[in-house]
């Protein structure tokens, strides 16, 4: 028994019937390019400056609480355990590699992020050996705030100029 090709339903997950249901519609391509110019796009490079800001804020508020200059270092150094693994991941993947296609920007972005997270633990497994007297509480607190760090970023990136 053969069916005509015009005669197949295209399948449907429960997501399709979820959108209908709820009034979504798909965009037009014209629709979805507009979108895209309205959204802003937030550099990575951005973000790492931010989370720098935020650590040396972190650093100095610490600095003000306590009186000493441990935990100063101690959640500047927490900041940096996030800020340069950001940097390295974001200059790695700006690089020839992820032009190369889908499945090569693929690639790069695990083999980055794997990078990326060695850096980190490295970071912090060095951290007793880098700072004297070490204040754990100030570097974990200094490493929350730079993590934190997307979200402001994203929220006040640079508005895209409308043209």
């Amino acid at each position: 028994m053969k069916q005509n090709i015009s005669e197949v339903k295209p399948l449907t997950t429960d997501f399709d019937v979820a959108a209908q249901d709820a009034g979504f519609k798909p965009l037009s391509r014209q629709e979805a390019q507009a979108l895209r110019k309205r959204l802003p796009k937030v550099s990575p490079w951005w973000v790492i400056l931010v989370q720098l800001v935020a650590g040396a804020l972190c650093a100095g508020v610490a600095g003000l609480v306590t009186g000493r200059i441990v935990p100063v270092w101690s959640a500047g150094y927490g900041a940096l355990c996030v800020a340069v693994p950001a940097a390295v991941f974001a200059r790695g993947l700006t690089g020839r590699l992820t032009t190369l296609g889908p499945s090569a920007a693929v690639l790069a972005f695990f083999v980055w992020e794997a990078v990326k997270l060695v850096l980190t633990v490295a970071m912090l497994f060095a951290a007793p050996r880098l700072i004297t007297g070490l204040s754990w509480p100030a570097m974990l607190v200094g490493l929350i705030v730079a993590m934190q760090g997307y979200w402001v970023a994203v929220v006040f990136a640079p508005k895209p100029s409308v043209q």
